[in-house]
């Protein structure tokens, strides 16, 4: 026998000597160790129930409020409806509508120049009688042009020509574009 042969006899008697160690699953000791500590657990909450039921019924009662002020408290983060300025589509026909009042005999104000809105005093009565400055609500126009104030560009003014018949027919004026619907 050459020495080859024979490192590899013993090689093999030595494998075939060695016990074979069991294999452990490290899945199954952790689960054992789960159900353990939830019985421990359910124990130790039992036991706490028979000596001290005050203690006990009072941490269920904290728990209790703890989920009920989870669902009541919170939810999805809705934000805030904000104005939308509509498309301001010159050449087609509009109303003039005033979205800050209720009353029916309200009229709109039309100006001569955008952004004289605020600087005009209604205190006079001429004012309101002469050359088609306070339109009613429902009067029919036709957008001329729209253009963002110089202030604040939030705001929009629309020059309207005033399509209804009587006299103002035909006039062009300025208004909030709000007052377009």
């Amino acid at each position: 026998m050459s020495l080859d042969e024979n490192n590899n006899e013993t090689e093999a008697q030595n494998q075939a000597e060695e016990p074979k160690q069991p294999e452990t699953s490290s899945a199954g000791d952790s689960a054992a160790a789960a159900k353990d500590a939830a019985g421990n657990i359910v124990a130790n909450l039992l036991a706490l129930k028979e000596s001290n039921p005050k203690v006990f019924f009072g941490g269920v009662g904290a728990l209790a409020l703890i989920v009920v002020a989870m669902f009541l408290g919170g939810g999805s983060d809705a934000k805030l409806p904000v104005h939308q300025a509509k498309a301001m589509v010159p050449g087609q026909n509009y109303v003039l509508k005033s979205p800050n009042t209720y009353d029916p005999n309200a009229t709109v104000r039309l100006v001569a120049v955008p952004g004289s809105m605020a600087a005009y005093d209604d205190t006079e009565e001429n004012d309101r009688d002469g050359a088609c400055k306070h339109m009613p609500l429902n009067t029919a126009v036709k957008l001329i042009q729209a253009q963002a104030d110089t202030t604040d560009k939030n705001v929009q003014w629309a020059e309207v020509e005033i399509t209804e018949s009587g006299e103002c027919q035909g006039r062009k004026a300025w208004t909030s574009a709000i007052n377009l619907q």
